[in-house]
């Protein structure tokens, strides 16, 4: 587990080992999340869309096989 300290105007420096694993470079942005008590930092998506390709199967969902079977009844 990595530590930081929080400076006085507020900011707080991401230790480097955690920057070089996620890729994180100056200018980029975070998120934090305060979740059951917890802080979390989450590296904010830059581009949500080019991030979400190939989430999905290639293949036909199954979905679309049940609507042609019930078109076909």
């Amino acid at each position: 587990m990595e530590e930081a300290k929080i400076l006085k105007n507020g900011q707080l420096a991401i230790p480097n080992q955690i920057r070089k694993k996620f890729g994180l470079k100056p200018g980029d942005s975070v998120k934090f999340f305060d979740y059951d008590g917890a802080i979390h930092i989450i590296p904010s998506v830059k581009n949500p869309v080019k991030q979400a390709i190939g989430i999905l199967p290639r293949r036909p969902s199954l979905g679309g096989k049940l609507l042609k079977a019930r078109a076909r009844e």
